[in-house]
């Protein structure tokens, strides 16, 4: 089933962006390391990790970038555009461990959230600007972002 398509009009400033929950595993971190060639042992090996001062292996940042992405790209649909996203590395975050091959101990998930700063026609694009974080179990915003969208209009 097709997702509704998110236009300029549909939005105003001051409301939310859709939260995207995620959790981070440490399989996911070993996977995340194949995939993006990051193999820091601070998102893998407990001992380096501890003579870091780190507390422990931590999530990727770039993993939490990636899932800030998903949270705009998921809510302004196939024919809205991303023209500036940012974000910022200011928490660290512990993946959970795997309390089985394919499952995930228990323990923190993390919500991408977003709300709406501001919204624009500028040259003919309808802009919408967003504050956005990652936010911990304890309701710590330890990734915050920004992103500009342009939105198709339902009119013109």
């Amino acid at each position: 089933m097709a997702k509704k398509q998110l236009c300029y009009e549909d939005v105003e400033v001051g409301s939310e962006v859709p939260t995207l929950e995620k959790i981070s595993t440490t399989q996911m971190a070993v996977r995340w390391a194949g995939a993006s060639g990051d193999f820091n042992p601070l998102h893998y090996d407990d001992n380096f990790a501890a003579s870091q001062g780190t507390g422990g292996i931590i999530t990727h940042g770039a993993l939490k970038r990636a899932w800030l992405v998903q949270l705009v790209t998921d809510w302004i649909g196939a024919r809205g555009r991303v023209k500036k996203f940012a974000c910022q590395y200011r928490g660290m975050d512990y993946p959970r461990r795997m309390a089985t091959m394919g499952e995930p101990a228990e323990g923190e998930t993390w919500l991408c959230k977003g709300t709406i700063t501001n919204k624009k026609v500028e040259d003919g694009e309808h802009l919408v600007e967003c504050n956005i974080w990652v936010e911990d179990g304890k309701g710590e915003k330890t990734t915050p972002g920004s992103a500009t969208v342009i939105l198709p209009a339902k009119k013109g």
